[in-house]
């Protein structure tokens, strides 16, 4: 079940462009989905028809993709949330491994940049890291439906951050603490997680799950509800009753012509903004004698403002230590 999550055109400069990413939204949504919705028809294939005479309805891209969305939902299990004890960040291994069995996996590239060359567009890549590490390009960001300019470095690199679609607390209360630590590795780093965005919105969703956060485009929600579910689904992860709800209601108009109004983008930051600290960062005055050490303590990367962070462990000084 493999989702293909390019970036949505969110350009909103015409009519002719906003209908160009309205039908890039759509068949976006219906690529996410596609795997699940095979089974799904070839299910209703072996059925036979009611009639000879009246021929069906088509079915639009919208349509199947909230109907295998459903289904995949329902056979979720619900429960209530698991004690977050345990929970460290290290848990699903080191960030952005290379390490991994899924899309992307030994590739000799770090996983954010693997999802930086995916979701920007007109990127430049800094020479000699064999096309790795990405210095600059563009997101058409999905969450807030606005266009960033990122550019690799100390004051810029943390305005386009990589959002877990199912946060890895959430899935740690949610079934994660039963998977093996390769299995949490994958769900850590498996692309179909992961989704760039705004550095503001990625830490404004925090931990958050469907019935506590969702996109602030509201025309993206559809496809970011079916991508939880699908990754639910995919590592046999929960859902509470609340969340369940939520994914419901939101499925619901799915099929509902998309009427968002576009959002300005968010002002310049000249630093990354500060985050609430999750319970694996580390009190303010602390420090590591290296990358290693921060590793093990599962608090890497390290942006430039966040506890721990110093100028040492940021090798190539673009604000983010211990990539």
């Amino acid at each position: 079940m493999l989702i293909n999550d390019r970036p949505i055109d969110g350009t909103q400069h015409d009519g002719t462009q906003h209908d160009d990413a309205r039908n890039v939204r759509a068949s976006r949504r219906a690529d996410i989905v596609w795997p699940i919705a095979v089974t799904v028809l070839a299910a209703g294939a072996l059925v036979p028809a009611a009639t000879a005479h009246a021929a069906p309805a088509p079915v639009t891209p919208s349509q199947v993709a909230e109907s295998s969305a459903r289904t995949t939902l329902e056979s979720l299990a619900v429960k209530g949330r698991a004690p977050k004890t345990g929970y460290e960040r290290s848990q699903f291994g080191q960030a952005w491994s290379d390490d991994v069995s899924v899309a992307d996996g030994h590739n000799g590239c770090d996983t954010r940049n693997d999802i930086l060359r995916r979701d920007l567009s007109g990127v430049t890549l800094k020479p000699g890291t064999n096309g790795c590490v990405v210095l600059s390009g563009t997101l058409d960001d999905p969450y807030t439906r606005t266009s960033i300019a990122f550019t690799r470095g100390s004051a810029t690199s943390s305005k386009v951050q990589i959002d877990h679609v199912v946060a890895l607390s959430d899935a740690w209360q949610k079934g994660a603490q039963q998977l093996s630590a390769e299995q949490r590795r994958n769900l850590a780093n498996d692309p179909r997680n992961l989704q760039a965005t705004d550095g503001r919105t990625n830490q404004a969703k925090g931990a958050g799950d469907a019935a506590t956060w969702l996109p602030p485009n509201k025309s993206y929600r559809c496809t970011y509800v079916e991508r939880q579910i699908a990754v639910k689904a995919i590592y046999h992860l929960w859902v509470t009753a609340a969340e369940k709800q939520a994914m419901i209601r939101i499925l619901s108009n799915c099929s509902a012509p998309e009427a968002d109004s576009p959002k300005p983008a968010p002002a310049p930051q000249s630093a990354p903004p500060e985050a609430a600290a999750p319970p694996q960062v580390a009190p303010s005055n602390t420090t590591y004698a290296n990358c290693a050490q921060a590793r093990a303590a599962g608090v890497a990367p390290l942006h430039r403002g966040q506890p721990g962070y110093s100028a040492k462990l940021d090798r190539d000084g673009d604000g983010v230590a211990c990539e």
